[in-house]
Order: C-alpha cells, then sequence, then structure tokens
C-alpha cells in the first residue's frame, strides 16, 4: 500500500483513552479509522462489517484479559486474508510475539504500547506494515536477544552479526540496516549471508529466511 494512501483502519483496544488517542492521532494522519472496539467479539464484527485495510490490536482485551487479541487477530487474517495486523502490547511477551510471526510475516507488526507516543516512529511501524512489511519493536527484540540461552544458534553470531539480526526482526531492509549501523549495503549484505548460514537457514521456496531468523532467535529466548 502507498504510504500516503489513506487506508481503512479498525482499532480494537479496551482503553478507551488509548483507543480515542490512537483514533485521533490517525485521523490526524489524514488516515481512515473506520470503527474501534472495545472487546474480540466487536473487533470481529467490525472487520466483518468494514473490510478494513489495516486492523490495530491491543494483546490482552475482555473478558479474560490474557490472549484475546491475538487469537482475533488471527480469525480476523482468515476472515480476511491480506489483512495487515498491528498489534501492542503493554510490555515484551515472548510467546506472544512467537505465535504472532508463526502465522506469516507480511503485513504483522508487534509494538509496545509506549512506542504510539513516539509518534515518528509508530507511523513509520504502521506504514511499514500496511505496506506488506513487517515490523517488531526495537525494545522486544533487545530483551529476546539478552534472554538467549547458551548453547544456541545464535551463539555463533558475531557482534556485529546480532546488531544486524535485531534491525532484521524490526523489519528494516538492507539499506535501512546500512544506514543505521553506518556501514556500506554490501556489508549488511555479507552479514546477512553469514547469519543464515550460522543458523542453518537453507534458501528454500516459499521460505522468508528473514523472518526465520527472527523466530529463530525468539523461539530460544
Amino acid at each position: 500500500m502507498d504510504e500516503f494512501k489513506p487506508y481503512r483502519i479498525v482499532i480494537a483496544e479496551d482503553d478507551a483513552l488509548l483507543r480515542e488517542g490512537l483514533t485521533l492521532l490517525l485521523r490526524a494522519e489524514a488516515l481512515d479509522v473506520v470503527a474501534t472496539a472495545s472487546d474480540a467479539v466487536g473487533f470481529l464484527t467490525a472487520i466483518d462489517a468494514h473490510e478494513p485495510d489495516v486492523a490495530i490490536v491491543d494483546v490482552r482485551m475482555p473478558p479474560t484479559h490474557t490472549d484475546e487479541g491475538i487469537v482475533a487477530a488471527v480469525e480476523a487474517r482468515r476472515r480476511l486474508p491480506g489483512l495487515a495486523v498491528l498489534v501492542l502490547s503493554a510490555y515484551v511477551e515472548q510467546a506472544f510475539a512467537t505465535d504472532l510471526l508463526s502465522y506469516g510475516s507480511s503485513r504483522l507488526g508487534y509494538l509496545l504500547k509506549e512506542r504510539v507516543g513516539r509518534v515518528q516512529e509508530f507511523m513509520t511501524a504502521l506504514h511499514r506494515v500496511a505496506g506488506g512489511g513487517t515490523a517488531i519493536d526495537p525494545e522486544v527484540v533487545a530483551q529476546l536477544l539478552t534472554r538467549s540461552r547458551p548453547g544456541n544458534k545464535l551463539e555463533r553470531l558475531s557482534p556485529r552479526e546480532h546488531d544486524v539480526l535485531a534491525l532484521m526482526a524490526e523489519g528494516l531492509g538492507n539499506a535501512a540496516i546500512a544506514e543505521r549501523l553506518f556501514v556500506t549495503g554490501g556489508a549488511v549484505h555479507k552479514h546477512i549471508r553469514s547469519i543464515f548460514a550460522k543458523l542453518d537457514l537453507a534458501p528454500a521456496d516459499g521460505t522468508d529466511r528473514r523472518v526465520a531468523a527472527a523466530l529463530r532467535y525468539l523461539e530460544n529466548a
């Protein structure tokens, strides 16, 4: 999707203040919030009624405040293939981050709610997800990398390869990684090839090795 297209958005968030704040922010950015919901049932009803381009979904929603948002997001994607989903969480939840990526890499994001207050970063992530990419919160990446168990394949990576993998997991492309790390595009390409080799990620039809690499460390965190 074009970054400037006013794509249609449904918001599912039980915190009324955050829900209203998101709505005002997105409309100020010329995006079309077609519906909001405070629970999973209302969210899925809105998905069926409006067939939006993007859904922004809280992980924990009524009635149990456990995984209703993740479950609803998966169901929404089943009902509306190609729906872009940006999941919001109050803190790093490894299992939910892994589950989210396990259902496919395109048009998916996982951000901490605090990122919403950093408008430029939040909007960049939203546009990336809406455009078909993946966006994982940098804090999620950092915490999961530091929790990595000794002896797993991540131990094979050099410090610079860890840096590259972290930025890959956030959803950055090679050019953006090069800019962030102040290296050449060729150097980034070389590091990524090395990461794939060290994580035993061989080329395969239909496999996104960038996302597979991110899943590898999520699963071993």
